[in-house]
């Protein structure tokens, strides 16, 4: 059964005063409050339920406006967010030598075709096509200090430059292929003609790539002086062109390495257990027919974060990427099963050091979990860009506020592990705001209202709802 919210949840009332200057009246700043406490306390997460929930907040009409029409700016929400993270975690941070930034992507998706940008998306876990959006964050990570600080949304070559319709008035008896080889085929051979169109022009220009977008994104948090000198991302985001931005800015980097990339064969030696050099035919090898060469003596158990791995390291060149410090993974000492083979920059670190950095990657995972799982990351119903792009605004602002909770009160400045869980987080909002409903009934009574009229002044919002179920 769901309850009537008869205040703003304790952490928002704590944290939201920070971006009052930022809303140009209450009533905005009342939106922002309440939306806020809704994320974090109701299961169900529209706007309508959270303008039915919360006594105090408007109807939906006006709810929907706050992301529709009020003039308040997503952009500065979240410059005033990250600002205020940084001044709020300042004793509690590593060294920015030790301090992270994770790049990766997530699947915000949908049923209906009716949002604004929404297109299909390959799901890499699911190996299917949903109409989804596809969301591009960085997440700072240092120690146990961890928060989103950017999103950025990937549009599809299709349908940010609207290629089907420039193909069917340029091309109007031509059918399009849907098998993905005969369409990139036919991309060739229509594409030429379309670049001749000004306006298709314009929109091929604006069309970035996932890879262009972490380069903002690393970019954008460089801008705002985030203290890290590591950057994190999976395989996909491992080109030429993202380690040569890395390597212009003076950063370090790990990142996981698909298994069929190339090494070099010329670039380093592999001895078996004997030490005698393995040779290797052709100038090179992928990194899957490396694993199986490398004997098992050369691996040797690292403890990182309380779980056994048997490593081995070694420097290679990969094309496009130069000199990087190869390590293989096991968590087992039979090396069965899967491994996981990194790469990083920094060619003098040891096996530890780069398995260790790596592993910082993982709050980005949790991240996205509790975004979806709990304050509606993907939730939104909101049709239009601006709509839905501030509902991520406030999802991230909500979770930065529970994170703040989640922090031990007694500063430590190395410490990894938190007080609680996001979840935990939630449900003690979700209490304190139950026992504020409490005491707000008892008020009545003392008052004098009978329990009927108590039940009726407060659960009228809800009525509604009830007589539908």
């Amino acid at each position: 059964m769901q309850i009537p919210i008869v205040e703003v949840a304790p952490v928002v009332l704590q944290h939201a005063p920070a971006f009052r200057d930022l809303f140009e009246n209450r009533r905005q700043y009342a939106h922002f409050e309440n939306y806020l406490t809704g994320l974090m306390t109701l299961e169900n997460k529209t706007l309508s339920n959270i303008s039915r929930s919360v006594i105090r907040s408007a109807d939906k009409t006006n709810l929907s406006r706050f992301f529709s029409e009020s003039p308040w700016d997503a952009e500065e929400v979240n410059d005033r967010r990250v600002s205020y993270l940084v001044e709020q975690t300042a004793n509690r941070r590593r060294s920015a030598a030790r301090s992270c930034l994770i790049i990766d992507d997530t699947l915000c998706e949908h049923v209906g075709s009716l949002f604004e940008h929404i297109d299909r998306h390959y799901n890499h876990g699911e190996g299917t096509y949903p109409l989804a959006h596809n969301l591009v964050t960085s997440h700072f990570v240092s120690g146990g200090v961890r928060f989103p600080v950017m999103a950025l949304l990937y549009r599809r070559y299709e349908e940010m430059t609207e290629w089907v319709s420039f193909v069917a008035k340029h091309f109007p008896d031509r059918e399009i292929p849907t098998a993905k080889k005969a369409r990139t085929a036919f991309h060739k051979e229509v594409d030429p003609t379309l670049l001749e169109d000004p306006n298709f022009l314009k929109l091929h220009k604006e069309f970035k790539t996932k890879l262009a977008l972490a380069a903002e994104l690393i970019a954008d948090a460089l801008k705002r002086n985030l203290p890290f000198k590591i950057v994190l991302f999976d395989g996909w985001y491992l080109s030429g062109d993202l380690v040569e931005t890395l390597a212009t800015n003076q950063l370090d980097w790990v990142s996981v390495i698909k298994k069929n990339r190339n090494l070099e064969t010329a670039s380093f030696t592999l001895r078996d257990a004997q030490k005698k050099k393995i040779n290797l035919d052709g100038a090179h090898i992928k990194v899957e027919d490396l694993v199986p060469l490398i004997p098992t003596s050369a691996f040797h158990k690292e403890t990182v974060n309380g779980r056994d791995y048997w490593v081995f390291a070694i420097n290679v060149r990969v094309p496009d990427l130069g000199k990087v410090r190869l390590v293989v993974s096991f968590d087992n000492p039979e090396l069965t099963g899967t491994y996981a083979a990194l790469v990083s920059n920094r060619a003098d670190w040891s096996a530890r050091q780069v398995l260790e950095t790596y592993l910082q990657r993982w709050p980005i995972e949790t991240f996205y979990q509790d975004g979806k799982g709990h304050l509606g990351l993907d939730e939104y119903r909101m049709r239009c860009a601006e709509a839905f792009q501030k509902h991520w605004c406030l999802v991230f602002t909500a979770y930065s506020f529970l994170h703040l909770d989640c922090l031990d009160a007694t500063p430590v400045k190395d410490a990894t592990k938190l007080l609680k869980t996001i979840g935990d987080a939630c449900r003690n909002q979700s209490r304190a705001l139950t026992e504020r409903l409490l005491i707000q009934a008892h008020d009545f009574l003392r008052a004098g209202y009978s329990i009927t009229n108590v039940c009726s002044r407060l659960f009228a919002k809800l009525q509604p709802q009830w007589g539908t179920a």
